[in-house]
């Protein structure tokens, strides 16, 4: 749990240095984020280590905690550094802005990700206004409600298909999941008889246009400038995050037309430390799928039967900017885990 503390604090750390102080911590704290982990993870090889799937850790939950109010502080920390009268210079502030978002879609997005499958209604709130405050709430309902139920199938608008470039997935996987989240939560709504108030994205839309609201009052025109920066290239980080763990995979259909259960076939792993550590075990996705309910240190990695990332899942999500580069390491990888997946299917079905 030390890891996991150390690697996710400091560069909230970093970034709160760079808002009060401007000057070289602005540099350390991308730096962080993107060379200096690459390098840990190329750099200190570690051999692959599993915990035990049943131990409890008790310091989990404290950890997310304080990380989602840290991410709360930090954002209204930027918001003022980049937008408010902070006196810092352009680059310092551009550089605060960026370091902001890579964190919240690297950090805050793991944070909310494990609050919102936890069981106690406080933490599912807390996991649904960080991702509200990043302008991004639908992703709650999406994830719980479509992803995790049609994942590596036509059905699931945030499993990327084989051959589908990222921006060509983007707008689908945006507009998709926030419409089959909406769809979701509104049948969910009719059959417990809840009033519109009590509709989770009235709780999304609400909390956003507040965030817009406030930032455009206190900073004005920069403040709801600087919150769109923020928010959406954490956004662009969520989604290739999605689109990295899940490109090319599929679920083979059974003989009433329905999808396999999901499987650890079904999404892809990278072993790599480093960034697993300040992505709270994020890059070990198939059990996460397997065992939803399973806290994040204690997901397993089995390389035997789970699609293994050829690179960290920070490295292969800027891979997946050039996509004949992306396609022309990936395609063929993708291509093995989808024939021994459907060994026995027909032509139709291997078309996801």
């Amino acid at each position: 749990m030390i890891l996991f503390a150390i690697a996710t604090s400091v560069p909230m750390i970093l970034i709160g240095l760079a808002a009060i102080s401007g000057g070289a911590w602005g540099w350390l704290a991308v730096g962080y984020v993107t060379i200096l982990v690459f390098v840990i993870d190329r750099l200190i090889v570690r051999p692959l280590e599993n915990a035990d799937p049943e131990a409890e850790f008790p310091a989990a939950t404290p950890l997310l905690i304080g990380l989602g109010l840290g991410h709360f502080a930090l954002l209204a920390l930027a918001l003022w550094a980049v937008a408010g009268p902070s006196g810092l210079p352009l680059v310092e502030r551009a550089l605060v802005a960026i370091a902001s978002a890579l964190v919240m879609g690297q950090i805050s997005h793991p944070v909310a990700h494990e609050l919102i499958h936890r069981p106690a209604r406080a933490l599912r709130w807390m996991g649904r206004l960080i991702y509200s405050s990043i302008l991004f709430g639908h992703h709650a309902s999406a994830h719980l409600r479509v992803h995790h139920v049609h994942v590596a199938s036509r059905s699931d608008p945030s499993s990327a298909r084989l051959g589908e470039g990222f921006y060509r997935y983007i707008a689908r996987a945006w507009i998709g999941s926030f419409r089959a989240g909406l769809g979701a939560e509104s049948r969910l709504s009719m059959g417990r008889d809840r009033g519109i108030l009590r509709h989770p994205y009235t709780l999304y839309l609400g909390v956003a246009a507040l965030m817009l609201l406030a930032s455009a009052m206190i900073f004005g025109a920069r403040g709801g400038a600087a919150l769109g920066f923020i928010a959406g290239y954490a956004q662009l980080q969520i989604l290739l995050s999605d689109y990295v763990q899940h490109y090319g995979l599929h679920r083979a259909l059974r003989p009433d037309g329905r999808p396999e259960p999901v499987g650890p076939q079904h999404s892809w792993n990278a072993p790599h430390w480093a960034s697993s550590a300040m992505t709270l075990n994020a890059p070990r996705h198939s059990d996460h799928h397997v065992t939803p309910a399973r806290t994040y240190p204690a997901l397993q990695l089995q390389a035997a039967t789970m699609p293994i990332l050829p690179h960290s899942l920070p490295v292969m999500a800027v891979l997946a900017l050039v996509p004949p580069l992306w396609r022309r390491i990936m395609d063929p990888r993708a291509a093995r885990w989808r024939a021994q997946d459907t060994s026995g299917e027909t032509a139709r079905d291997l078309a996801i």
